[in-house]
């Protein structure tokens, strides 16, 4: 009796033991289901997690982006300004002081013939007296002397004046050479259009802030000025210095001005038709006989040159061109679907139910409309990008 009773009490230590081993197996395929559920996420949760800038979730209304050939009449503005191949130059053949000067303002209308200015020179006062020395010679170098005084720009009826009188002439006069508009050397050689600014933001409110700004357009070109010359009768001036030039009212220009989104679709020999300002009756065709491209104030634009033969215009009048431009390629959306930001453009494009930010290479704005030179055929885009857009317009790019 007394061995079997040790017997019991050895075998309740073990049962014990198997019984905390089959709980421990009961326990661990509820330990693995739970930390499976945590480590898979539903796909629609991880949806809706991600951040604003890469991913929104919206019911705004969806657009998709149309192509064919555009044909666009832009207007721009341009000035009638003067035609720099007919001009000419008017210079100071002696040195000297200026004694009396006729021209106060720039572009003032001059005839041929006509007195500019007049000047004292002691080198002409000098050969005068070579003329007279010579003269009471009688010898061979009579008519070399007079050459030398025509050089200096006397007359020849002044030369015979000096001749006949004895008395020297310490002015010598300087004469316009053409018939136009004359213009003091050191100003600008003639007005020319301004670089393109920035048309202002059109559109919802939010277009301020980067997305809603239409391209580009140029700005009006600058009119002559009718300054005051800055010489001055006293001053001094050297022999071949060159004082003014004269601009021949017969022949004018008309210059345009044409920003960097629509300087590609021009090229001369294009046909335009040219207006005054408000004043659509009096229109013209022109042809571009020149375009040369300037860069200015940090800004790149094309100037456009009409040369105009007949015209009823005159110089500084200020003109609108109409300029029908065709575009072939690229992909047309509404300007509000393009969100602009910095130098970047972007659609948002609908994929599994939310709007995801992509980045497309732009071209022109054509009536409300941007050209999108990159693929997005078949896409479905937010037709109001700035509306998707956080307070902060921070935007993170689909790679």
């Amino acid at each position: 009796m007394r061995n079997n009773y040790i017997v019991n009490i050895n075998i309740l230590p073990v049962a014990a033991l198997v019984l905390l081993g089959l709980a421990a197996c009961q326990r661990k395929p509820a330990q693995t289901h739970a930390t499976g559920h945590a480590q898979t996420p539903d796909s629609s949760i991880t949806a809706l997690t991600q951040p604003v800038n890469a991913r929104v979730i919206a019911t705004i209304p969806v657009i998709k982006a149309t192509s064919g050939t555009r044909i666009h009449t832009a207007e721009v503005s341009g000035v009638i300004t003067y035609d720099t191949r007919r001009q000419t130059s008017i210079a100071s053949r002696v040195g000297g002081r200026i004694e009396r000067l006729l021209v106060k303002y720039n572009y003032q209308p001059v005839s041929k013939g006509q007195l500019i200015m007049e000047i004292y020179s002691p080198d002409l006062a000098a050969a005068q007296r070579e003329l007279l020395l010579v003269a009471k010679q009688d010898g061979p170098l009579l008519s070399a002397a007079r050459q030398r005084l025509q050089l200096l720009g006397m007359q020849p009826a002044q030369i015979d004046q000096v001749l006949k009188t004895g008395r020297i002439l310490y002015r010598i006069p300087v004469y316009s050479n053409a018939n136009g508009y004359i213009l003091e050397q050191s100003s600008a050689a003639v007005p020319t259009a301004t670089a393109p600014v920035a048309a202002a933001p059109a559109g919802d409110g939010m277009s301020s802030m980067g997305g809603g700004g239409s391209a580009p357009t140029a700005a009006t070109p600058a009119a002559p000025a009718n300054t005051p010359v800055m010489l001055r009768e006293g001053q001094y001036v050297n022999a071949g210095q060159s004082l003014f030039t004269i601009y021949q009212a017969d022949n004018l220009v008309a210059e345009f001005s044409f920003p960097s989104t629509l300087a590609s679709k021009i090229k001369t020999q294009q046909r335009l038709l040219l207006y005054p300002v408000h004043d659509k009756n009096a229109m013209q065709p022109g042809t571009i006989g020149l375009i040369e491209p300037v860069y200015r104030n940090g800004q790149n634009f094309m100037l456009a040159r009409v040369y105009l033969g007949a015209h009823p215009f005159r110089a500084g009048q200020l003109l609108t061109a109409s300029i029908p431009l065709v575009y072939h390629e690229g992909w047309w959306l509404p300007a509000k679907a393009v969100y602009r930001s910095g130098n970047q453009s972007l659609v948002f494009r609908k994929t599994g139910g939310a709007f995801t930010p992509v980045a497309v290479t732009t071209g022109a704005t054509v009536a409300g409309m941007v050209q999108v030179t990159s693929n997005i055929a078949g896409w479905e885009v937010a037709s109001n990008a700035a509306y998707l857009v956080d307070s902060e317009s921070f935007i993170k790019t689909n790679p």
